[in-house]
């Protein structure tokens, strides 16, 4: 289908702006631009948001009301692991806690390209493994715990998953992947189609992976969990992907395989949609719809 008509307006106003790509800028300029774009987004109120830290990685707690021993969805901001951070994911979080009724914990994990593969992913898997042991002073359910992550963090939520499974971690019993890297080939359909003048270009992978990974690490599993060999006895998961994005095709071939190992796998494509569109919480629609069957598919694994 052609794209909504909201995302049509914001692509041409972001062609008549004339803003630089996040590709043409380096990593410190990128990541204020990217903070710039987020930064008047609503930010629903909650119970408490608090900041703390998970083994010496920064966290935000959000809470949505006093009550203890809640489920717990811990979140991967996305940004090509070189931007992005709390503040820029700070209101799909709040959204989901409040959806969900659960506790969202975003972890800010160190960012490439001065901490380079796996420096991040190390962040993410060992926050998690922290929350879980400590579940009771952070007033969590240590056997309902999920997680997730859009773009990049969809790459480390899935990662964690295969971690956790691979390494007898603590239990999973979800994993949201919105719009998630998969396969850092960048050769599919998707990226010859989608792969400039839609927000994500293939520029822009580009030079995310390669202020992420060496060359060589671009087939470790853990880099491109879409050629791990086995993705059996992994929790249940939710996929979402956007028409008009060039990691449309990678998300739906992961979602695709979870399913032929037997795990439970949920897959919507936002048609005309763009990568992006899930923290643009105030203008697309498609967001607020992505973030209520979210949560109603982790209640459904909680429960």
């Amino acid at each position: 289908m052609p794209l909504k008509p909201l995302v049509k307006s914001l692509l041409e106003a972001m062609a008549e702006a004339s803003r630089p790509s996040i590709s043409d800028l380096p990593p410190a300029q990128g990541r204020e631009m990217y903070r710039l774009m987020h930064q008047d987004l609503s930010r629903p109120d909650l119970h408490a948001v608090s900041d703390s830290t998970a083994g010496g990685v920064p966290i935000r707690i959000y809470r949505p009301d006093a009550g203890d021993a809640k489920p717990c969805l811990v979140f991967f901001h996305g940004g090509g692991w070189v931007i992005g951070d709390l503040d820029t994911h700070d209101a799909p979080c709040r959204l989901l806690a409040k959806a969900s009724n659960c506790v969202v914990i975003a972890v800010d994990y160190r960012l490439a390209p001065e901490h380079q593969y796996p420096l991040p992913l190390d962040d993410c898997y060992s926050a998690f493994c922290w929350i879980h042991e400590n579940a009771q002073r952070l007033g969590i359910d240590p056997d309902k715990l999920a997680v997730g992550g859009d773009s990049a963090g969809g790459n480390m939520a899935a990662v964690v998953c295969l971690r956790a499974r691979d390494e007898s971690g603590p239990p999973i019993q979800h994993q949201l992947l919105v719009y998630p890297v998969t396969n850092a080939a960048m050769n599919t359909e998707s990226y010859r189609d989608n792969g400039e003048g839609y927000m994500l270009t293939s520029a822009t992978m580009s030079w995310f992976f390669d202020h992420y990974v060496t060359e060589n690490d671009r087939q470790d599993p853990f880099v491109s969990p879409l050629l791990s060999p086995d993705l059996t006895q992994l929790p249940p998961a939710t996929v979402f992907t956007a028409e008009f994005d060039p990691l449309r095709d990678e998300g739906e071939a992961y979602a695709k395989r979870l399913e032929e190992a037997g795990v439970r796998t949920l897959i919507k494509r936002f048609d005309g949609q763009i990568h992006g569109f899930f923290t643009m919480t105030d203008v697309m629609p498609e967001a607020l719809e992505a973030i209520t069957l979210a949560a109603q598919e982790l209640n459904r694994d909680f429960t």
